[in-house]
């Protein structure tokens, strides 16, 4: 259990805020504006607090002493990354999550070593999955390559039900990371020699420019 601290409590906020109560942490929300207290809903566990999230008075009262995570999800970039900020190099939180809105600030933050979630790079990045692969199988993008969570369909290939890791990557340049079977009996990080079947779940890096074509290999 861990001693959460949340600085904005609007949409983002109070379901981030839900969810970790939820999960048995103890959760206080910060939010100047009193009424968005309202969107924790009846079922809230946690604590509140009225105030501005990077003073030091408001952070005091909510425990920054204790806190063990600092989340800063207000809609403002300035405002998120002064509460870091505070709460990283004044308090020595151990983990602090700042959200980002304008992408354009995302190397700003990587040199001041801020942890953060930048909602309009995944909301791309979720796109261009949809997009290019034609269903939501996207898990992470790293630079030209993406990693995709995807049921394998053999259907496409003539008198197989199954095939090597070793035949897939060498014939369409991917990388297969790990698979689950489709029974759900057993999960594996492959080798080379490891079979993968009709149906099975598999994770597997692929080059951007290479998806069109191995998405033959992905279940509809």
């Amino acid at each position: 259990m861990s001693n959460v601290i949340i600085v904005g409590c609007g949409r983002v906020g109070s379901r981030l805020a839900n969810m970790l109560s939820d999960n048995g942490n103890n959760v206080c929300c910060i939010d100047k504006n009193p009424d968005a207290f309202v969107n924790l809903g009846r079922n809230f566990n946690g604590s509140v607090i009225q105030g501005v999230g990077f003073d030091e008075e408001v952070l005091a009262q909510a425990g920054i002493e204790e806190c063990d995570v600092l989340a800063a999800v207000t809609q403002y970039d300035p405002a998120n990354l002064m509460c870091a900020e505070v709460a990283s190099r004044l308090y020595g939180v151990p983990h602090v999550i700042a959200r980002l809105y304008n992408p354009d600030h995302e190397r700003s933050y990587m040199q001041l070593g801020i942890d953060y979630v930048c909602g309009t790079t995944l909301v791309a990045e979720e796109m261009f999955s949809k997009a290019v692969v034609g269903r939501g199988s996207h898990v992470v993008t790293l630079d030209d390559i993406e990693v995709l969570r995807f049921s394998l369909d053999l259907s496409r290939e003539q008198n197989t039900r199954s095939i090597r890791v070793f035949e897939l990557e060498r014939d369409h340049e991917v990388r297969i990371i790990a698979f689950e079977r489709a029974d759900g009996s057993s999960a594996s990080i492959p080798t080379g020699d490891s079979v993968l079947y009709n149906g099975d779940t598999v994770l597997a890096a692929v080059r951007q420019d290479l998806i069109g074509a191995f998405s033959k290999f992905i279940l509809d």
